[in-house]
């Protein structure tokens, strides 16, 4: 089984939380249903899967129930003596075909007997339009590709080599050559393969790239039929934008150009294109910022952005199956610059951060900027040799107009700090992880004081 860390997050919710379900969405194919499989043959006596897709029948079924009752029977005239009280686990696989168990899923929870886990692809497409979301009862959380870590491990790297490499980014300290050397090239190969778990699997199975870009087209092809399956009034240019991010990153700026789609296009007109291939978690917008003081999202520009897929080997796909070599051969032809941004921004919407950048005639462009500790983080990704050339983020960071007291620039180099700047390896992108808020944050709220005041 690939490691993937949403696994322990699922083990955590389920050793703590008893009067609540769990949901996981993200895109098609990122892994959802088979990680909640080994989750709960692993930790249940009594496995129950309920795949909407794979039996529409149970679609109408679930969806007439009018009670947690009367769900509750459906379900034991379906499953039962795997209908044990206390020790089963009810999964309900590719819930946007049934929405209305999104709702339900309260009165299942407040019933008690069982223990519910659910999955969906498209649900910021499909559930936009819910009544009542069950507040209070379903912690969701969303899924993405395997990130360079998970990657890493899949390919053989054991956790005291990630341990030095984790200390040598907190402590900014270079990396032992050979290592540094070995990573570069496990990145590259992860601009290749992505995080597509059928794409990992098949490479580590195969080592053969061939298989891995059969595999990564299906899964473009798969996306294309929801595409065409969701947008059935024909209204969005749903496939002309997805089609269009390979070439788009490809341009000098990498901005996505509205009359590169349609030299009448609005973009008021084609923004529920872009949201939806944002929510169904296939696409990953970068918006730009006014200026890069916190918070960001106050000077984000709504109709100015870039464009990233949500998979880096996808992208690579798109790109056609000359990319592999040409990347595993340094050739100097290809704009590396393009995928080296798109795993980037993978990788900071995997760890948690909104993806902004900012751009200013007089400044320049810089590639991202994130909110890290209450502060404007700015980054530079450099695919080449001259990453020591960075216009952009030296004139903001000199500007007495912001107050940033620190960027990063991840590069091909080894760690490196000159000044206000640390220069990362590129690897290095996997520690890049928004901090996390303590479990408990406790605020005396007593001002029984002003009583004497009067």
């Amino acid at each position: 089984m690939l490691h993937r860390k949403i696994y322990k997050c699922i083990e955590d919710f389920y050793n703590t939380e008893t009067n609540k379900a769990f949901m996981i969405t993200g895109a098609r194919q990122v892994g959802k249903s088979y990680i909640i499989e080994e989750f709960c043959k692993t930790h249940f006596k009594s496995f129950i899967k309920i795949d909407f897709i794979e039996d529409p029948q149970h679609t109408e079924l679930f969806s007439k129930a009018k009670s947690a009752d009367d769900m509750i029977l459906r379900l034991s005239a379906l499953f039962g003596e795997k209908m044990i009280p206390g020790e089963t686990i009810i999964f309900f696989d590719e819930v946007q075909e049934c929405r209305e168990l999104i709702t339900q899923i309260k009165y299942l929870v407040q019933e008690g007997s069982y223990r519910y886990i659910l999955s969906g692809s498209l649900l910021g497409t499909v559930l936009k339009d819910i009544v009542s979301a069950p507040v209070g009862y379903l912690d969701i959380r969303q899924m993405y590709p395997l990130d360079f870590e998970e990657f890493a491990i899949a390919n053989g790297v054991g956790e005291k080599v990630i341990a030095a490499l984790k200390k040598s980014f907190d402590e900014k300290t270079e990396v032992d050559s050979y290592i540094h050397e070995r990573m570069l090239a496990l990145f590259e190969l992860y601009l290749i393969v992505g995080g597509m778990p059928a794409a990992v699997s098949t490479y580590l199975d195969t080592k053969n790239l061939r298989r891995v870009a059969d595999e990564q087209n299906a899964i473009i092809s798969l996306y294309k039929q929801d595409i065409s399956k969701y947008d059935k009034k024909d209204k969005l240019y749903l496939n002309d934008i997805f089609d269009l991010i390979p070439s788009e990153l490809n341009a000098k700026n990498k901005r996505f150009i509205l009359k590169n789609l349609n030299e009448h296009a609005r973009f008021d007109k084609l923004y529920s294109s872009f949201l939806w291939l944002k929510n169904a978690g296939v696409a990953l917008p970068t918006n730009v910022v006014d200026e890069p003081k916190v918070p960001l999202l106050l000077s984000k520009s709504q109709n100015l952005f870039k464009l990233f897929s949500n998979d880096v080997g996808l992208l690579a796909a798109q790109y056609g199956s000359e990319i592999q070599l040409s990347i595993l051969k340094h050739e100097t032809a290809i704009n590396y610059g393009a995928v080296y941004e798109n795993a980037a921004a993978q990788e900071l919407s995997a760890h948690g951060y909104d993806l902004y950048y900012y751009n200013s005639k007089k400044l320049g462009e810089i590639d991202f900027v994130i909110e890290r500790n209450g502060k404007v983080l700015p980054i530079e990704i450099k695919s080449g040799k001259d990453y020591y050339r960075h216009n952009a983020i030296d004139n903001v960071m000199s500007s007495d107009e912001f107050d940033i007291s620190e960027g990063y620039v991840f590069c091909s180099g080894n760690v490196e700090v000159i000044d206000k700047l640390t220069y990362y390896p590129i690897y290095m992108l996997m520690f890049a992880v928004k901090p996390e808020l303590p479990d408990e944050v406790i605020y005396d709220s007593d001002f029984s004081d002003l009583n004497g005041r009067v």
